[in-house]
């Protein structure tokens, strides 16, 4: 199966792109959000994800490992096929289906086309306790490594308030655990060598 691709993004269309690998152009069905983050000539990686039938081969591209896990775990449901799936993390993040199972709100599910409250119960049944905020999420604590670079300000003597303000001025996006060493001599040089 093909797990990953990594090349350059050829067309991006409504539904789907074509992303080339070493010059072989791959169609890849993906979500409106992630089609709109992708531009033509930019290089990018894909989480994928292949469907097998009779009479096709289709891949499933995602800008994360973790929206393609929920996928999957999507699809072992009754009723939920790839196509589904992809609409229902059209419609909501997998952060937020993960907290529509866990809350048992079934009105948030039947808000994706194709959903009624039938597989909308038969959702929250199946996959209760399974869906899980994914790793590499936005706001999950092991994809942004800020909250540590201001903790550590703070045990160098650092006011809270302060330590956040300077780490919010020198790292605009999320903060790779590999990285909070040199974002963290960032703000100390922005801060100046000077505590509150």
């Amino acid at each position: 199966m093909i797990a990953q691709l990594r090349g350059s993004v050829a067309h991006a269309g409504a539904t789907a792109l074509i992303l080339d690998v070493a010059g072989v152009g791959y169609r890849v069905l993906a979500t409106p959000a992630a089609l709109a983050e992708l531009r033509v000539g930019q290089d990018a990686t894909l989480h994928t994800h292949m469907v097998v039938r009779e009479d096709s081969m289709t891949l499933f591209g995602f800008l994360t490992a973790g929206e393609r896990d929920t996928f999957e775990q999507l699809q072992s449901v009754q009723g939920v096929g790839a196509k589904l799936a992809l609409a229902m993390l059209a419609v909501h993040s997998p952060e937020a289906l993960a907290g529509a199972v866990a809350a048992g709100d079934q009105k948030a599910l039947t808000k994706v086309p194709g959903i009624g409250p039938k597989v909308a119960s038969r959702l929250l049944l199946e996959l209760g306790g399974k869906l899980v905020l994914p790793e590499d999420a936005p706001g999950a604590p092991a994809a942004d490594a800020r909250g540590e670079v201001v903790e550590a300000l703070v045990g160098l003597g650092y006011p809270a308030k302060q330590a956040q303000a300077a780490v919010d001025a020198v790292a605009e996006e999320p903060v790779a655990p590999g990285d909070t060493g040199a974002t963290l001599r960032a703000a100390l040089k922005h801060l100046g060598g000077t505590r509150g």
